[in-house]
Parts: C-alpha cells; sequence; structure tokens
C-alpha cells in the first residue's frame, strides 16, 4: 500500500506528527510516495483547513485526516492513535464516504468566466466591510429571492456542521446529495435556508454594493473579489471526496452527542 503525506508546513505539530505517521508506516510495510496520482491512500495532517486544501487536490484518493490544528470536525485521528489507525487501514478495518462538492464560475460583465476551485464544504458570498449586499438568488433560471444581507452560503452536506451551522442552517447527513442555500444575515423577516436537488444550479447575482462594501466568493475559506454586476454560477462538481472512517459511528450517534 502507498500513501501520500499532506501537511500543514506552518504548523510544527504537525511536521512533527508526519515524522511519526512515517515511523509507523515504515513499521508495518507501507511504502510512502510523493505523487498522490501513486498513492491508495492520503493522509492529511492538520486542521480543517488542511483538510479542505487536500481534497481539492487528492485526485479523488481516499483521504484520512490527522488533527493537529484547534478544529478537527473532518480528521478522523489524533496523533495519540496513530499506530492503531495504521494498523486498522493496512488490515482494511474502515470505510470510505463519498462527499459530493461544489464547483462554480464567476461571469463577468463583459462574458469572461473566472473558474471557482471544487469545494467540500460551500462557496460562499460575503464581505468583508461595513455595509451590505444585494444580491438576486437564482434557481435553474427562475428568481427565488432578492436580498440585502452580509451574504449567502451555498453548501454541501459535508459544509452544513461548519459555517452553515452558526448561520442557522439545517445539519444535513453528510453523505447526502442536496445543495443548502443560507442567507448570511438577512435584513428580512424571512431567513430560512432553501434545500435544493444536487441537479440544481445556483446563480447570485450582486445587484448592489453598499457603502463600498468589499465582497468575495470564498471557496471553502479561500477568497475571490467579485463586483457588482458579477454573476456567481455554482452547482455539484463532477468530483468527489472520499473520507476514510474508521469508527463505526453513524451520522444520527454523532448528532446525538452533540445535541445531548
Amino acid at each position: 500500500m502507498k500513501i501520500f503525506i499532506k501537511i500543514d508546513n506552518q504548523n510544527p505539530n504537525a511536521k512533527k506528527t508526519k515524522e511519526i505517521l512515517i515511523e509507523n508506516a515504515e513499521k508495518h510495510q507501507m511504502e510512502i510516495t510523493t505523487k498522490i496520482t501513486e498513492s491508495d491512500i492520503i493522509f492529511s495532517i492538520g486542521g480543517d483547513g488542511t483538510f479542505l486544501k487536500t481534497a481539492r487536490s487528492s485526485n479523488q484518493k481516499p483521504i484520512i485526516g490527522i488533527n493537529t490544528g484547534t478544529l478537527g470536525y473532518l480528521t478522523e485521528i489524533t496523533p495519540e492513535n496513530i499506530e492503531k489507525a495504521v494498523m486498522d487501514i493496512k488490515n482494511e478495518n474502515y470505510h470510505v464516504e463519498n462527499r459530493m462538492m461544489l464547483e462554480g464560475e464567476i461571469i463577468k460583465t463583459d462574458g469572461e468566466r473566472i473558474k471557482i476551485p471544487e469545494s467540500l464544504n460551500e462557496i460562499a458570498i460575503s464581505k468583508n466591510t461595513f455595509g451590505v449586499v444585494r444580491f438576486d438568488a437564482i434557481v435553474n433560471e427562475k428568481l427565488i429571492n432578492s436580498y440585502t444581507a452580509d451574504g449567502i452560503l451555498v453548501c454541501t452536506p459535508t459544509g452544513s456542521t461548519a459555517y452553515n451551522l452558526s448561520c442557522g442552517g439545517p445539519i444535513v447527513d453528510p453523505t447526502a446529495d442536496i445543495i443548502t442555500l443560507t442567507p448570511i444575515a438577512p435584513h428580512t423577516v424571512i431567513n430560512r435556508s432553501i434545500i435544493l436537488s444536487e441537479k440544481s444550479t445556483v446563480k447570485i447575482r450582486i445587484t448592489e454594493l453598499r457603502d463600498n462594501t468589499q465582497s468575495y466568493v470564498l471557496y471553502d475559506g479561500i477568497p475571490m473579489e467579485v463586483f457588482s454586476s458579477d454573476i456567481i454560477e455554482i452547482r455539484k462538481s463532477d468530483k468527489i471526496t472520499k473520507i476514510i472512517k474508521l469508527e463505526d459511528r453513524s451520522f444520527i450517534d454523532t448528532v446525538r452527542e452533540n445535541i445531548s
């Protein structure tokens, strides 16, 4: 079995953990490769941010995360149980969950299209200054609503427990195939999320940026600036993220543990 290791290079703990992983992998006859395309499994060492970056470059290889960051919702194991995890993987004592991803484009007024890379959690339209964003939310070429808000989230089921949850959105089974729209601090009485089929195409048309507001598309937190009259088109990606799960714990178990 060949493994590829992706780490957060800014995290000293991640570097130390990589050394522990290599030691255990070699002990159990796993080969370390420097090419993702040659790997059977990818280890992501860091926090959720590192995991999300790994997902974009994974070439749809199965990923398992080792948490050395502050957040670890997506990471499966801690540095303390690396050897057990390595043995479980070697003995094929795990299963793989397929998670949908989103992709999109920014469409400029002159017709130019700028690709938005694949995202495991969400593609968000948001601001980082005072003021608000006015935009139309369009699904399959039909206007759903016009908003004045801080922004809107277009998220996957995996992303339902991230930014979406903090904005009052629903918790979704991460293996489902749906798209959720959740407005961010809307200036309206109606502020509910909208659940869409995974076949839907979502367009967010920015109609006005108030008070010199800067607005951004953020794909899993990475910003791309957008301007008034830009259209952000978002849809389900053909690519998926494969996540290795070692524990026989269901989505319902996780929800119960976190709300009890």
